[in-house]
């Protein structure tokens, strides 16, 4: 799994220390639902987004590698995956897979062997 996976890219345009709680998540097929969480520690960043009614109200957990545009007029977040590739990740539940480094690398292969980071 590569660093570059779990880091927001220049080309995010995000800055550090930006919360992007609440913000819209984009898909590149459509909206998704909103950021419940983010954290931006160095190789270890990630978004738990809340997919609403879209997908039954799932919370997924999306490495900062796949944000590939951060819109801070708009408040949208576009991530580099289609709903279909986010409806089928691995499930994120916060109290038990906070902190989970078997969690987290699961979550790695399934986007590494998906698209490619």
């Amino acid at each position: 799994m590569t660093e570059r996976m779990w880091s927001y890219s220049t080309e995010s345009h995000y800055n550090p220390g930006t919360n992007l709680v609440g913000f819209k998540v984009q898909a590149s097929d459509g909206h998704i639902g909103k950021v419940d969480e983010a954290t931006e520690e160095v190789g270890s960043s990630y978004l738990v987004v809340d997919t609403g009614p879209w997908i039954f109200g799932k919370e997924v957990l999306l490495p900062a590698g796949t944000v590939v545009r951060v819109d801070m007029k708009e408040e949208k977040v576009h991530v580099n995956l289609t709903k279909e590739q986010i409806k089928n990740c691995p499930e994120y539940d916060k109290d038990k897979h906070r902190g989970d480094a078997a969690y987290r690398d699961q979550v790695g292969q399934y986007y590494g062997r998906n698209i490619g980071i």
